[in-house]
């Protein structure tokens, strides 16, 4: 997974730290309308971004496997799910399984799909313009079927290892990391946690 989209919780970002691979450029991702401010005599130019990432909750035996995102931004260094950007054209069944197996070394196959998550941010950019970002996270049950345990290297994430589901909440880690936990405990059989609508 390489550095940004999962960059959640600044604007570019996939949580409350990142997570995730390059913020992928689509039609969205081009200069958007203006948007002028109370007394700005110029309007402020607004960038649209989206990105999506897959990202597997993989639970054995009580413990669960999670990736050790490094720093990025002004976001800390936090755990997050294994997981990441979709590569242009890439099917998001098949990133999760590479996401998976690139932070973490398992090949892992998809159980199913637990759901949809997606945020919104925007910040003001030195040079003025308004970035404008929507990340939508696409999160799937998987289970190990191969490989080892093991770090990544040169990628977003550094370290990846197995936790008791009750020592969860005591580690650092993204929101992205409850809001899997949640549908995968939940299944909403719409995708999508109560009370998470995106606003408006």
């Amino acid at each position: 997974m390489t550095a940004t989209g999962s960059a959640e919780s600044t604007v570019a970002a996939d949580s409350t730290v990142a997570t995730g691979s390059t913020a992928a450029t689509s039609a969205a991702d081009a200069t958007g309308p203006t948007l002028a401010a109370a007394g700005d005599p110029q309007p402020a130019e607004i960038r649209h971004r989206l990105r999506v990432g897959a990202y597997g909750v993989c639970v054995r035996d009580g413990r669960i496997l999670l990736s050790h995102l490094l720093p990025y931004g002004n976001n800390p260094a936090a755990w997050t799910m294994p997981g990441g950007g979709l590569e242009p054209g890439e099917d998001p069944l098949d990133a999760v399984v590479r996401e998976v197996e690139e932070e973490t070394g398992y090949r892992v196959a998809v159980d199913r799909l637990l759901g949809i998550d997606s945020f919104r941010g925007r910040r003001v950019l030195d040079s003025g313009v308004v970035d404008a970002f929507q990340g939508l996270r696409i999160v799937y049950r998987v289970h190990v079927v191969g490989g080892e345990l093991r770090d990544e290297v040169g990628g977003s994430t550094d370290h990846a290892a197995w936790f008791p589901l009750d020592e969860v909440p005591a580690l650092d880690t993204v929101e992205l990391v409850e809001v899997a936990l949640r549908l995968d405990r939940e299944q909403p059989p719409s995708g999508r946690l109560a009370g998470d609508a995106d606003p408006a």
